[in-house]
């Protein structure tokens, strides 16, 4: 067959050559691996490893029966549960009306960037998906430079100098903190900056804040506050509450940007229509909030936190450089020390790194080409996740409870993360 008069396969030019999402091939790989007998250590896909906590559970099942479509922006009672959500943790004043309900936050990012019509900035290194659905779009992608000796941060004076020569461009920038791929985050001077400057050049700020309640000190605030005329909060269930897969996310407008709001729900009513019932439903219950919530998000930080201290003392004492995370769980560790010995191996790149790292011992972790960095960048991202998070969570709020958490508590808790440090190690000191 000729292909190449083959209408069938007239794939979308923006579509073709992107590959499939770089956390969910890797997530599908170990499992592949996995089932055929092999030991994966799974520090690839960043899930959440703690349980969706049992009151939401409850309320799902409660809800189970709900069929109905709901309204395109979503329920009146989500809508709402959430608006209280975000102005008890940042002492903002948004309604109801001012909150978007969708099928994942992922998808609310699509959509934003097909009803507004500007570039997308995107401080490197970022989530990998950012990019290829500005691509998919059609969109121009300006990535914004950031140094491993500010922690991976954007600066205003690096957003100013790209905004500067063309000041009235409609331009969307993506700020995520606590970060993927890094786990850092901001101080309130950093973000008071950053406003400042999107604030001049009147920039749609898309304040990606996904992992703000898994601030390891429960202290993050959103840049929002600082520049609330001109950006959108986005956060969901998936890694605070554990419940990735169920799919829901948010963004919460302020009222100027109301007139935005209402075509990404124009968009939405012709795409995914809204987001499933029982869901919305079950999730009043996870923003409502209360006193188990509370202790769930306590003891989920007081685990992240000491995984991603142990993490970072051992990459750090192997030869990486490495930044201490504050928040989220992911670190991004830099192997350029090695490469002359990688060299020798052909190893030369970050891809090729993680390739041979993964077939050697099993752990599986992600190149940071896949967050905006050139191949021979031998940087990687490790999401410290591959541990019981139920059993965790007990023994943080149980024999734990009382007293500061160690390396004991990581080795108890957290066996597979002490092994695969222990197989990098090894891995690492035999090049």
């Amino acid at each position: 067959m000729d292909i190449k008069k083959d209408h069938r396969f007239a794939i979308n030019l923006n579509v073709r050559g992107i590959q499939p999402s770089s956390t969910l091939r890797i997530n599908e790989l170990s499992n592949q691996l996995r089932s055929e007998g092999k030991d994966i250590i799974k520090l690839g896909l960043g899930q959440s490893p703690f349980p969706v906590p049992e009151r939401v559970v409850d309320a799902l099942k409660e809800h189970a029966h709900e069929k109905d479509y709901l309204p395109v922006k979503g329920l009146k009672g989500l809508r709402e549960a959430i608006a209280g959500y975000i102005n008890r943790a940042e002492r903002m004043r948004c309604t109801w009306e001012d909150v978007l309900i969708g099928p994942g936050s992922k998808e609310l990012l699509f959509i934003l960037q097909l009803a507004y019509y500007g570039d997308l900035l995107i401080p490197r290194p970022s989530w990998v998906s950012y990019a290829p659905q500005a691509r998919i779009i059609g969109r121009s992608v300006h990535w914004l430079p950031t140094h491993a000796e500010n922690n991976w941060q954007l600066t205003a004076e690096e957003l100013d100098i790209i905004c500067r020569d063309d000041p009235s461009r409609p331009r969307i920038l993506i700020l995520n903190y606590p970060s993927n791929p890094t786990g850092c985050t901001y101080t309130d001077d950093q973000l008071l900056a950053i406003a400042n400057v999107a604030r001049k050049y009147n920039l749609i700020l898309l304040s990606d804040e996904i992992y703000g309640e898994v601030h390891f000190e429960g202290k993050h605030k959103s840049i929002a506050r600082y520049y609330p005329e001109g950006t959108i909060i986005s956060t969901g269930m998936s890694k605070w509450l554990g419940a990735g897969g169920w799919r829901l996310g948010a963004f919460i407008f302020p009222p100027e940007l109301r007139p935005l709001q209402d075509a990404m729900a124009i968009i939405a009513s012709e795409t995914f229509t809204s987001t499933a019932a029982p869901i919305q439903h079950a999730a009043i219950t996870a923003f409502d909030g209360g006193e188990d919530i509370d202790e769930y998000l306590k003891q989920s930080r007081r685990v992240l936190k000491v995984v991603g201290e142990y993490v970072y003392t051992r990459l750090s004492a192997m030869g990486a450089v490495v930044q201490k995370p504050e928040g989220a769980f992911y670190l991004f560790p830099d192997f350029s020390s090695f490469s002359d010995r990688l060299a020798r191996r052909d190893i030369k790149t970050a891809q090729a790194f993680c390739t041979a790292l993964l077939g050697d011992t099993g752990v599986a972790i992600l190149p940071s080409s896949d967050f905006g960095f050139v191949p021979d960048h031998l940087g990687a991202r490790l999401a410290f996740v591959d541990f019981d998070g139920t059993q965790a969570l007990g023994l943080a709020g149980g024999d734990y409870a009382e007293q500061a958490l160690g390396d004991d508590f990581v080795k108890q808790a957290c066996p597979r993360i002490v092994l695969a440090m222990d197989k990098m190690e090894k891995w690492l000191s035999s090049l």
